[in-house]
């Protein structure tokens, strides 16, 4: 196994660079990842539809991750009941360490080859579920040794990871691998890798939520109504959607339904 994300950096002596070329080569590395991402684009897309396979079949779907990696699937996964009006629980973060210890960056957890299992045991995982493993090294023992039970358990597995011939992608069903190449400071994996991770976790749970039916046309007809910009927002979509006029009237409706996709479902209802 080749760990290009612990080879050296393409820049040198870098204490010694002003800020406008430390800026312009940290740009340049970043223009890589999105192509990075492109040609791992036929496996994650045969990952994704086994994520919405499974959920469709009423199954959940859980990332298991530690590092910058396990930190940023964390955040994804928090938005997506108010963004799309996921079911809690639908979607699922297991962080080394604890989700509660967000911003400790508990690195030393990441060793642990007991918690993975144990935690994703307490949520009662088994074979209508999918857990995907975040390792940019693709070989973090936490994401390892839990990923080993779940196919020993006959749970479908699936990884992203960020060298090539890794232990963790050799072992699961559904592997991503997108090689972003050595980071701009040596080792320091939540640079490109942390941005091509996060740019997966987008696309992970955007083609999921759309393919579950939690968006119309380009509209976010689900977003739950939690603050007065999402509601003012959402008014203003139902009176697009539905040709509402009057703005009270539309927020009356809206409060009342719960969400714009229920309002409009409640309208057709009438005409019906």
């Amino acid at each position: 196994m080749t760990k290009i994300t612990e080879q050296t950096s393409n820049y040198r002596n870098l204490e010694t660079k002003s800020v406008a070329e430390l800026t312009a080569y940290i740009n340049t590395e970043d223009k890589t990842v999105a192509l990075a991402v492109e040609k791992a684009l036929p496996e994650l897309n045969a990952l994704i539809q086994k994520i919405v396979n499974k959920l469709q079949g009423g199954g959940r779907m859980f990332y298991l991750g530690a590092g910058s990696g396990g930190r940023l699937s964390v955040l994804d996964v928090i938005e997506l009941p108010t963004t799309y009006g996921a079911p809690k629980g639908q979607f699922n973060a297991i962080l080394a360490g604890g989700e509660e210890h967000l911003i400790d960056a508990l690195e030393e957890k990441e060793d642990d080859t007991d918690e993975g299992w144990a935690r994703l045991r307490a949520y009662e995982v088994c074979p209508a579920d999918i857990v995907v493993g975040i390792s940019a090294s693709g070989s973090t023992p936490f994401v390892l040794e839990g990923l080993k039970k779940c196919q020993e358990q006959g749970i479908t597995t699936g990884c992203i990871v960020s060298n090539p011939d890794t232990p963790i992608a050799a072992m699961v069903n559904y592997p991503v691998e997108v090689i972003t190449g050595p980071e701009f400071i040596t080792g320091s994996t939540r640079m490109k890798c942390g941005t091509a991770q996060k740019m997966i976790f987008d696309m992970i749970s955007t083609t999921t939520m759309i393919a579950l039916g939690k968006i119309e046309d380009n509209r976010m007809v689900n977003v739950a109504l939690i603050n007065d910009k999402i509601t003012d927002r959402a008014v203003k979509m139902l009176m697009d959607l539905a040709k509402i006029h009057s703005y009270d009237s539309a927020k009356a409706l809206l409060l009342q339904s719960g969400s714009v996709k229920n309002a409009i479902d409640h309208l057709h209802d009438i005409k019906a």
